[in-house]
């Protein structure tokens, strides 16, 4: 693979964050080459590196009533020494979904000789695990896991871990181009094997995200995606002063990050989990606010963002379910304490003029749930393994 060497990265206390970086080519050959004076600039990563990195990743997938379709095609793009983790909140009553999407991938490693885990989020022994390692945050009034996508992630999370691997990223599962996925799997083991820091996170910036009316156009930016970019890059630079428009990937559902980084990251439920990754970030490592991860600080944080040559084509839900996201967003920067006076009146302007809030209403805080390393994760981590039998799609 060929891709943009970091132009220019923005340092935000601890936090390094790179203005997107191009994806050049796809594919660099097999064999060894000197670098050339004309690619200055550019940087190869090789087959070598790229499998390197794919075999200590897990990828998990959150899912929730999707079509069959979707799901199989999104487990066929990743490279086959990726771990699959599938983390399901569908239904099993009526119409048992989770069982449907068991035997898709059930079929699907069958035919590929490849081992995946298929976890359902409302699963007592999940919640009985998060009770003995006493994390009530990720649970509801019912005493089982909450709903959310953010719930989802951790739950891959530790699956992972259980798994022994090194980094994990989620890619969504209305993904209609397997080829996409296969790509963004790819650009995470080549934004790994650019960082300086063991705390490192790959965020995906869509290239572009086709829309169909009375032809296909291929749309730069998503009306969310958008915003919500825009409200990032205002927090910084009222924190700098500097204006910045850095931030590219405010709502990437497709990211990865190491385990490292993973285990002292708090996530958000609901759409609000991926910009929250960054606010909490510039929150804790900000070198604005207190922290006590010294040894986080002392080596960094690296934030790549990585443009992909394939476009994004998903599943569209409508406005309701786009204002939902935004209004989650929002929420996350308004209340943050990095937020000042002014950037708050600005997101309530924008959520009122999105006919999202009305005249005197505020956005509700979300819920956060605290960090791996907050609980006592070890117990958690016995717990999944015992009942990791059942998980495994192929016994």
């Amino acid at each position: 693979m060929f891709i943009e060497s970091p132009r220019y990265t923005e340092r935000f206390g601890s936090v390094r964050m790179s203005h997107a970086q191009r994806v050049i080519s796809l594919d660099s050959g097999a064999k060894r080459r000197p670098h050339s004076h004309g690619a200055i600039g550019v940087k190869r990563i090789d087959e070598e590196t790229i499998r390197h990195f794919e075999d200590r990743m897990a990828i998990v997938i959150p899912i929730k009533d999707e079509k069959l379709r979707l799901l199989e095609g999104v487990v066929s793009g990743v490279p086959h020494d990726c771990l699959v983790i599938v983390v399901s909140n569908s239904q099993r009553e009526r119409v048992d979904r989770f069982r449907m999407e068991g035997d898709v991938l059930d079929q699907l490693c069958r035919f590929t000789l490849r081992q995946a885990l298929i976890i359902h989020q409302k699963d007592p022994a999940i919640a009985r695990a998060a009770t003995e390692a006493n994390y009530v945050d990720l649970l509801d009034e019912d005493g089982l896991v909450r709903d959310g996508k953010g719930e989802a992630m951790i739950i891959g999370l530790i699956a992972a871990k259980v798994a022994g691997k090194e980094y994990v990223g989620f890619i969504d599962a209305d993904n209609y181009f397997p080829g996409s996925v296969l790509e963004y799997v790819r650009n995470y083991a080549a934004g790994f094997s650019l960082a300086q820091s063991p705390y490192s996170m790959v965020r995906i910036l869509w290239r572009y995200k086709p829309k169909i009316s009375a032809g296909l156009y291929f749309k730069k930016w998503g009306r969310i995606s958008e915003i919500t970019n825009r409200y990032l890059n205002s927090l910084i630079s009222t924190k700098t002063g500097f204006e910045t428009e850095v931030v590219t990937t405010g709502n990437a559902g497709e990211h990865a990050m190491s385990m490292q980084l993973a285990e002292i990251l708090p996530f958000a439920s609901a759409y609000a989990v991926e910009s929250q990754e960054l606010i909490s970030l510039f929150e804790n490592f900000g070198g604005i606010l207190p922290t006590k991860e010294s040894k986080v600080i002392e080596q960094g944080i690296d934030i790549l963002q990585i443009e992909t040559r394939n476009p994004h084509l998903h599943e569209e839900r409508g406005n309701q379910h786009l204002n939902e996201i935004l209004l989650s967003s929002m929420s996350t920067i308004y209340h943050s304490p990095l937020c000042d006076k002014e950037v708050r009146q600005a997101i309530l302007a924008e959520l009122i003029n999105q006919g999202i809030l009305k005249d005197g209403e505020l956005p509700a805080p979300v819920h956060i749930n605290s960090p791996l390393s907050k609980v006592k994760v070890d117990k958690f981590v016995n717990v999944i393994r015992k009942h990791s039998d059942k998980y495994h799609v192929l016994h």
